[in-house]
């Protein structure tokens, strides 16, 4: 079992082979692992449980349980066996050659072959997927000789692929389950059919969801765990207390408040482990309709962003959590980030002032605008943010409602037919490459309804389009690290995304729980070789 790991680099597209890689080569394995058992998980209600057609974030912590990747990765980025033994990238970048490793098959029996990487590329990620439409811009074609082959086709160079293989980015779906339907509705999204560790048995809206061993994994021994029990528990204080209870094991990405995270840190049985998302590059910031008659003019962005003392939320709100961010690039991904942009200081006189230039005066009461801000609706953070921003913004005469919604009316609001919102407070992940990560919130091609984490601002740049796709295409990486500064400086300048915090993921966990972060997708890894000690 090996992988040919040329041109893989972070997607820098340098030109190299790499050695072959057997299993995991970390720590993990440092005491015996113990068989069997039951994992208790905390998570957000998911608005489904396929990542193909989905970048939610707790979508992505439980479908990749469900469904293996093509590939997943190291904590060092390296790529390790999966569905695919092999996967080689030729050296202009435009075919990417994947083999199926033999006797897969699907939790209903049916044998996975190259058809379905080929259905998965061509008709799921290209088309639905947030990420995926701007990772595959260029795929034309998956050829399949044979039934274990499959050959991508780009019309542009395109390395960086290869940083996008793992069970989030390239979740192979069943094609005899998908073809011909719905792909955003089939009810295999709700009940799937998988072909990864754990097996999908139950969900009980509002209260959990069951996985259960797959007997039949091509891993040998694997999973150690018998069941994974999903508790949907969407209260953070009583996220915190079933912790102190010992009642749960563990939860991912920023399962608490931060500052409930800071004190159960203290408890002897509890862990924040230091590792397990370095593949994130999580950020929070707030999306701006652009549509709008009020926000179109750059001026009352740029005022926003004024008014906003993000050094005081740092330590107020975020407990030390994370950094002022300066774009959508964040500093952890520190190959493409930039400092060297247009900055907004805290500046409550600048903000009126463009406030005034933007011919927004006060009203009777003091009032200059009127606008809605959603905060997504995923854990404690976010609503607390919101509630800083509220109070900001009021002492430049800006008054904002907080919509507080469940995430069905969410995406709807902010992602569907209408874009029915003003801004948001949200976060996201840029991963590994801008490319991946970032361009679907700016790129005029993503503006799709329906299709969470796209471009809901509506924002539509020409130049910035050039910046994307020239990047995207481009196989030097110093010519490609100079278009993501060019980018970086172009969306501090238009800015229809507001940057506020480069905010690291985290999960609290009990320590009973090992081999958890053994992927630099933490909580979004399979958890095949995860266990309870005793």
């Amino acid at each position: 079992m090996e992988i040919n790991r040329r041109l893989f680099t972070l997607g820098l597209g340098s030109a190299v082979a790499w050695p072959a890689l057997g299993g995991l080569t970390t720590a993990a394995y440092a005491q015996s692992p113990v068989m069997g058992g039951t994992l208790r998980i905390i998570l957000s209600e998911p608005v489904g449980l396929v990542s193909a057609v989905s970048s939610q974030g707790p979508i992505a912590q439980i479908s990749p349980k469900i469904f293996d990747g093509l590939v997943e990765y190291d904590l060092d980025m390296n790529p390790q066996p999966q569905m695919a033994t092999s996967v080689e990238m030729s050296d202009d970048a435009q075919t990417m050659t994947v083999v199926l490793r033999e006797g897969l098959t699907w939790h209903d029996g049916e044998p996975i072959t190259s058809a379905d990487v080929a259905f998965s590329a061509m008709e799921v990620w290209s088309q639905f997927h947030p990420r995926g439409r701007s990772t595959y811009a260029a795929l034309t074609e998956v050829e399949t000789p044979d039934e274990l082959t499959a050959i991508f086709k780009f019309s542009k160079p395109s390395a960086f692929v290869m940083n996008a293989l793992n069970a989030s980015e390239a979740q192979v779906v069943p094609k005899h389950i998908y073809e011909g339907t719905d792909i955003l509705t089939n009810p295999n999204n709700l009940a799937p059919v998988g072909s990864g560790p754990f097996k999908f048995v139950e969900w009980q809206q509002g209260e959990y969801i069951l996985l259960e061993k797959n007997e039949n994994y091509w891993k040998e021994d694997e999973p150690y765990l018998d069941q994974i029990v999903v508790l949907l528990i969407a209260d953070s204080a009583s996220r915190a207390i079933a912790f102190e209870a010992q009642e749960v094991e563990a939860a991912g990405a920023i399962p608490v408040s931060l500052a409930d995270a800071r004190r159960l840190e203290e408890l002897p049985f509890i862990e924040i482990p230091e590792s397990g998302y370095e593949a994130y590059g999580n950020n929070n910031f707030m999306e701006v309709n652009v549509r709008r008659e009020y926000l179109a003019d750059p001026k009352v962005r740029q005022a926003i962003l004024h008014a906003l003392d993000r050094e005081a939320m740092i330590k107020n709100v975020y407990f030390e959590f994370g950094k002022v961010a300066t774009g959508p690039v964040p500093s952890t991904i520190s190959t493409y980030y930039t400092a060297d942009v247009p900055t907004y200081e805290f500046d409550t006189e600048k903000a009126i002032s463009l406030l005034e230039e933007a011919g927004f005066t006060p009203d009777g009461s003091g009032v200059r605008l009127n606008l809605t801000l959603d905060p997504l609706p995923y854990g404690p953070i976010y609503p607390t943010v919101a509630a800083s921003i509220k109070q900001q913004l009021a002492v430049v005469g800006i008054e904002v409602t907080i919509r507080s919604a469940d995430a069905a009316t969410y995406y709807q609001r902010v992602y569907g037919e209408g874009n029915d919102f003003d801004l948001t407070i949200t976060g996201a992940s840029a991963l590994t490459d801008p490319t991946i990560g970032v361009q679907r919130f700016f790129w005029s091609k993503n503006i799709i309804a329906g299709v969470p984490f796209s471009n809901a601002s509506g924002y539509a740049d020409p130049e910035m389009d050039e910046i994307l796709e020239s990047a995207a295409a481009e196989p030097d990486p110093a010519k490609r690290i100079e278009l993501f500064h060019k980018f970086q400086v172009k969306a501090a300048t238009d800015l229809p995304i507001l940057p506020i915090n480069d905010m690291p993921y985290f999960a609290v966990k009990n320590t009973r729980l090992q081999n958890s972060e053994v992927s630099p997708y933490g909580f979004g890894g399979s958890f095949s070789t995860a266990y309870l000690a005793e």
